[in-house]
Parts: C-alpha cells; sequence; structure tokens
C-alpha cells in the first residue's frame, strides 16, 4: 500500500488501484470534517455557551427581582412605620407659636450661665416637609464652665429644644473682647446655631394654598 502511494500520479488519480482511492477519499473525509467542525460546530458551540450563561445570568437577575417583590409589602410597612416615628419626633419640637418664647428661654438660659450674650441675633426660618429650621447669629463669652451649665440648661427646658452648630469659632477672649482683662481664661464662641420646630397640618396647609415652597 505505501509504494503504491508512493507511486501514486496524483494527475491520474482515476487509474490508482480501488483501495488507494479509498485511502485519499478517507483522507479527503477526514479533512471537510474537520473543517466543518472548526467553522460550523465550534462556532455553534460557543454561541451555545454564550446563551447559556445569558440565561443564568437573567434567571439570577429574576430570583432577585422576585425576591424583591415578594418583600416590598414588608419594606412599604416599614418605610411607613419609619416615617411616622420621624413625623413622632418633630411633633415633640417646639411649634410655631412656641418658637418665640422658645428663642427668649435659650437666650435666658445663657444669661443664667453667666455667659455674657454679645449676639442673638435670630434670622429667616428655612422651611422643609415637616419643619423648619431657624440660624440664629451668635457670639457669646465666657469659660467652659458657664458653656457647659449653657448647655445642661438648654437640655433641661420643657420643650425639646434642638441646637446644630454651623460655622461656629470657638477661641480663646483677647484683653479686646473682655475689655482689657487678659489671661483670665474665658472663650468666645461665634457663629451661627440652627434651632428647629414642627410645621403643623393647619400651616402646611395654609402654605400649600399659597405656593410656599
Amino acid at each position: 500500500m505505501l509504494n503504491e502511494l508512493r507511486d501514486l500520479d496524483f494527475n491520474d488519480i482515476g487509474s490508482a488501484p480501488v483501495s488507494v482511492r479509498y485511502v485519499i477519499l478517507g483522507f479527503l473525509l477526514v479533512i471537510i470534517l474537520a473543517i466543518g467542525y472548526f467553522l460550523l460546530i465550534k462556532a455553534k458551540t460557543e454561541q451555545l455557551e454564550m446563551v447559556q450563561n445569558l440565561e443564568n445570568s437573567l434567571r439570577a437577575e429574576f430570583e432577585q427581582k422576585q425576591s424583591k417583590a415578594a418583600n416590598l409589602e414588608a419594606y412599604e410597612e416599614q418605610l411607613a412605620e419609619m416615617q411616622e416615628l420621624l413625623e413622632t419626633m418633630f411633633r415633640q419640637l417646639p411649634s410655631k407659636t412656641e418658637m418665640d418664647k422658645l428663642l427668649v428661654d435659650v437666650s435666658q438660659t445663657a444669661l443664667g450661665a453667666g455667659i455674657d450674650v454679645q449676639l442673638f441675633q435670630p434670622n429667616a426660618e428655612a422651611y422643609h416637609d415637616f419643619y423648619a429650621e431657624r440660624p440664629i447669629s451668635v457670639r457669646m463669652l465666657g469659660d467652659y464652665h458657664q458653656f457647659g451649665e449653657f448647655v445642661s440648661g438648654v437640655a433641661s427646658l420643657p420643650r425639646v429644644v434642638i441646637l446644630t452648630m454651623h460655622d461656629i469659632s470657638l477661641r480663646r477672649a483677647t484683653e479686646r473682647d473682655v475689655g482689657g482683662r487678659a489671661g483670665d481664661g474665658r472663650l468666645i464662641l461665634e457663629g451661627t446655631v440652627k434651632t428647629y420646630r414642627y410645621i403643623d397640618e393647619e400651616e402646611a396647609a395654609e402654605r400649600a394654598q399659597v405656593g410656599a415652597p
């Protein structure tokens, strides 16, 4: 067989022995199948793997969304409870009619603690969903003990008072601040604090009627 293949004239394959022609056809069939695999079957296999990966991804996404949908009602109930709790907390803040008295109480608390209140100026309110905030420009002179007594006094007021600090500086008082008495250890608290009040349903309705922001 090997001698016949070696002596084969490829220009006249038709005259080759039958066994040789079968061998050549076998080789050609193997080559065709190999080409077909790489051109067709392999490409389809890769496409199938891509589709399977996509299916797995979509299935995982669907299961995740299905889980969220199943818990949606519980999430909504939890959100409603949190909103109710938040509104209840805001209701503990002073109302509009109580705010002016509250500001007087805060100022008087500072004076009662021995603090020299050089500036206590309430400014225009800023409105939010359930509450309004009132910035207050302050300048106070006192020592650590007096400021601590002031904070404790504000916390013990009959109405809930929230004071937040904004652009506040606390520095040691100079001779100019204390009238020439240098080294007395007092401090200057200066800047803006904000206090907050609750907006009740009646006020919210009035603001909605006039289209107030």
